[in-house]
């Protein structure tokens, strides 16, 4: 058992800033503005991610002026010194969600610790990096971890490894490809990681584009409960990465999760609460008891003396209550023939406990 608790990942939405920014403060600031007015405006538990590295240590110094290396150049150019990221944190706090950050590396661990961040992220690329694992596991927050590219043994130890140290661990479903076309989401790994990991919360990170309805629809029905995706805003000069969403579309991306969650309705493992409406509906279908013949007090009914048919009465019995044969109801009270026979012209359970019969009386036409 996990001494923190899992309700922390529960329909939680992780909004990636990643390096959005551009390595602008002010542009960072503008995006956490926008999209945590759209979580407001929307009531969702939501928290807006970071990406941290240490880059005097995280890309080889040999290698710091090779323009060819993509990743290398995006990094340096949108690099943000500590105290503007400082900035970018306390503006999640005070937008009321919670606060988050993928460390690429261990001294960005300690940099989120110094920064108390909510929750800490593990990249598909980190999913076997056990030296910043280890390091993540002693910052002793939430964990969600990506699984896009990794083994299934890679998954399985990661989840040992965080249950042995009772730490609180979700997976999220991923394909790390950006972007990702409908056909590559892969959804069904959804179904596979619940059934392998029962007791993890699982989830779904998604990187395609040009949809903000049906994937988190299925993801949710499939029982995914965090939903993850890069977020940035439209702003002169700057290009849009094409599996990231502007707040519009964020705000589409709440409300179809709130749609799914309202057609699936009862967890799946319990047994749905019936509402008055549908009650009352699958009443009128029923059939009531009418008397075949006229019937004399004392005789005990037979399939000869009876019929079933609709409209049920109020008081009726119906095929329900029906009993027969040597356990049939005795006739209490004259019954006429084709007359409804009612619950206090028998003798039965049914009409020796008042509760049980006044549920007889509020049913029927």
């Amino acid at each position: 058992m996990n001494h923190m608790s899992n309700s922390i990942f529960n329909e939680l939405f992780v909004l990636e800033l990643a390096n959005n920014h551009l390595g602008n403060v002010e542009r960072g600031l503008q995006i956490i503005e926008q999209h945590a007015k759209i979580v407001r405006f929307n009531n969702v538990h939501a928290t807006i991610k970071l990406q941290l590295r240490d880059l005097d240590t995280f890309i080889h110094k040999d290698f710091v002026d090779r323009k060819d290396i993509r990743y290398i150049k995006k990094t340096l150019e949108t690099r943000l010194p500590r105290e503007h990221i400082v900035t970018l944190v306390h503006a999640v706090k005070a937008s009321g969600c919670l606060t988050s950050a993928t460390p690429f590396d261990e001294a960005s661990v300690d940099f989120c610790q110094e920064l108390n961040v909510d929750l800490l992220k593990i990249a598909s690329s980190d999913l076997n990096d056990w030296v910043l694992i280890e390091k993540i596991a002693r910052a002793r927050k939430p964990v969600i971890a990506s699984t896009g590219g990794s083994s299934l043994k890679d998954i399985e130890d990661l989840v040992t490894f965080f249950h042995n140290r009772s730490l609180p661990l979700a997976l999220n479903h991923c394909v790390s490809i950006y972007p990702s076309e409908n056909g590559e989401l892969e959804l069904n790994q959804i179904d596979f990681l619940r059934d392998r990991f029962p007791n993890v919360t699982i989830g779904f990170s998604t990187h395609e584009y040009g949809d903000w309805n049906s994937s988190i629809m299925m993801a949710y029905a499939k029982g995914a409960r965090t939903f993850e995706r890069h977020i940035d805003i439209e702003t002169p000069g700057a290009s849009l990465s094409p599996y990231c969403s502007l707040p519009h579309q964020i705000d589409t991306w709440f409300r179809s999760m709130k749609k799914a969650a309202d057609m699936c309705g009862s967890p799946g493992t319990v047994r749905r609460q019936i509402p008055a409406k549908e009650i009352k509906y699958l009443d009128a279908l029923v059939r009531g008891v009418y008397a075949r013949r006229d019937l004399a007090v004392g005789h005990r009914l037979t399939s000869d003396d009876i019929y079933l048919a609709i409209p049920l009465m109020k008081g009726q019995i119906s095929c329900r209550e029906l009993m027969l044969g040597d356990y049939g109801h005795l006739i209490s009270k004259p019954c006429s023939s084709h007359q409804p026979i009612f619950i206090d012209a028998i003798e039965s359970p049914y009409s020796s406990n008042a509760s049980l019969r006044d549920l007889i009386y509020q049913r029927g036409v």
